[in-house]
């Protein structure tokens, strides 16, 4: 029969008896199956090496095994420091003196050694996880770059950040969170630029998690962000190294988390929500016509469809007479009114985004695409919904695509059907109105104490040169973050020429 321990049991110190331990930690994890005991003799004394199987190298095991049995004691020694010096050759060799501290090392890849007569245990570090290889990322391709994005192991994480930031003002602090979970997260920052109050921030607001369980970074995305009732992201995600690398370099901190291949960083701001890697690896002319359509297509995105229906419906003498006659030739038949219309397209196309998502990789895109095109040529066929209404929600769904972070497109999908509503309701009297409170909500929200508009409102000239624009390398002399951050000059860069 099981004994049923309290949480506060395993602070306690372990018995000097080897049987008695054994008992003690079996019974704490309630006899889990995957916990195997193999007893072995070091030197002239009895012991057991205490491992979750899956968690730890069974090669490491079976040379701890071979190697006890060559063993022999050092005389200028004490025996105990004695077995920790011949394990620190296989992992490295801890002692652990209570119960709480063994186990947590146990299911963090160590294996127990417990000897016999000794109160005191050694744990090894010998962790073997089955991980996924650095691959390129999902979310934030680009045509020219690197191809390594971050993976869900901690380590190979911070070792990607620090091959491409050489420096040793890099500085990473490692914390845990989750009272059962026990999530280990790294922090990263460069001591001499980040703003010391930042830090503070993040250590407060963390300290302030009391949960169970950390196991996604959004977890800790919704525990540490400024606002809850807002649509838009606070804190800035990325699965690319060389991004999380940029902004540790203009005073941001990322957060890591053991088992997520995404990387917080903080503060966010508005702006960079639409900036992408690639414009740093294009020409500054180039990168900067491709930021000036991708903020079109914002406008696209949130207002197209509100602004069809608010001239459709209000505003005719805004079309032009020849393109007025098509348009009600097109909805002569169609027994529903313009919002209606684009309504029923909108949440079809919805639908069928998220089916392509949740379907198996193979057949999604297939779906998602043949099923809008079935369905929306069979619409206009059964004069359901006009041709127009089609080509005007198609548009809109494509420069919803253009966005390099997911995240700021699904606050431009929420508040595009409010957008049509007013429009439905006021025209583009509506339409103003929503969009001057969009504004007003904007410039009211801040992330770790940083205005969420920095660089537009409150406008800072040096900023533009990396805002809507992409200035070239050479300009970019300053750090775009406020006025008062440490170590402002990240260059001191010449315009290059064939005179110099």
């Amino acid at each position: 029969m099981s004994t049923k321990v309290d949480e506060t049991t395993a602070k306690v110190q372990p018995a000097k008896k080897l049987n008695e331990k054994i008992t003690f930690i079996k019974e704490i994890i309630g006899k889990s199956d995957d916990l195997v005991v193999r007893p072995f003799t070091f030197g002239t004394y009895q012991a057991s090496l205490i491992y979750i199987d899956g968690l730890v190298d069974s090669k490491a095991i079976q040379k701890i095994l071979l190697g006890a049995k060559t063993f022999q004691a050092n005389e200028d020694q004490l025996p105990f420091h004695t077995f920790q010096a011949e394990l620190e050759a296989i992992g490295h060799a801890e002692k652990a003196l209570d119960y709480e501290t063994m186990l947590n090392r146990l299911f963090k890849g160590n294996c127990i050694c417990a000897i016999d007569g000794f109160s005191s245990c050694i744990t090894v570090a010998i962790p073997q996880f089955t991980e996924r290889p650095v691959t390129e990322p999902t979310t934030e391709t680009v045509v020219r770059g690197p191809r390594e994005g971050f993976v869900e192991n901690m380590r190979v994480n911070t070792s990607l950040i620090r091959r491409r930031l050489a420096d040793e003002n890099l500085w990473i602090e490692t914390r845990t969170l989750g009272k059962r979970t026990k999530s280990t997260i790294s922090i990263a920052y460069v001591n001499g630029i980040v703003e010391q109050s930042l830090i503070d921030e993040l250590y407060t607001r963390l300290d302030r998690i009391d949960t169970d369980e950390i196991l996604e970074d959004g977890e800790i995305e919704e525990l540490i962000q400024d606002a809850f009732y807002t649509p838009f992201p606070t804190v800035y995600t990325t699965e690319r190294p060389d991004t999380a690398v940029s902004h540790l370099l203009e005073g941001k901190i990322a957060i890591i988390l053991d088992g997520s291949p995404m990387v917080l960083i903080i503060p966010a701001l508005f702006v960079q929500f639409f900036h992408n890697a690639e414009d740093y690896t294009q020409r500054a002319d180039i990168g900067t016509l491709i930021r000036i359509l991708r903020f079109f297509s914002i406008f696209i995105a949130l207002l197209g469809p509100s602004i069809y229906i608010a001239v459709t419906t209000f505003h005719q003498e805004l079309i032009p007479t020849g393109l007025l006659g098509n348009l009600a030739a097109q909805r002569e038949g169609t027994p529903f009114p313009t919002f209606i219309e684009t309504l029923m397209m909108e949440i079809t196309f919805e639908i069928l985004r998220e089916a392509g998502i949740r379907m198996p990789q193979s057949v999604g895109q297939a779906v998602s695409i043949v099923g809008a095109l079935v369905i929306g040529q069979a619409a206009v066929q059964a004069g359901i919904v006009s041709a127009a209404v089609v080509i005007v929600v198609a548009i809109t769904a494509i420069a919803s695509f253009v966005f390099p972070s997911y995240n700021i497109g699904i606050p431009i999908r929420i508040l595009r059907f409010g957008f049509m509503g007013l429009a439905a309701s006021f025209g583009l009297v509506g339409i103003c109105v929503g969009f001057t409170a969009m504004l007003l909500h904007l410039s009211s929200l801040k992330s770790f104490g940083k205005p969420y508009m920095d660089g537009f409102s409150p406008f800072i000239l040096s900023n533009q040169k990396d805002m809507m624009l992409r200035a070239p390398k050479w300009m970019m002399n300053l750090r775009p973050m406020p006025k008062d951050q440490l170590n402002a000059v990240r260059q001191r860069g010449k315009r290059p020429s064939s005179e110099n």
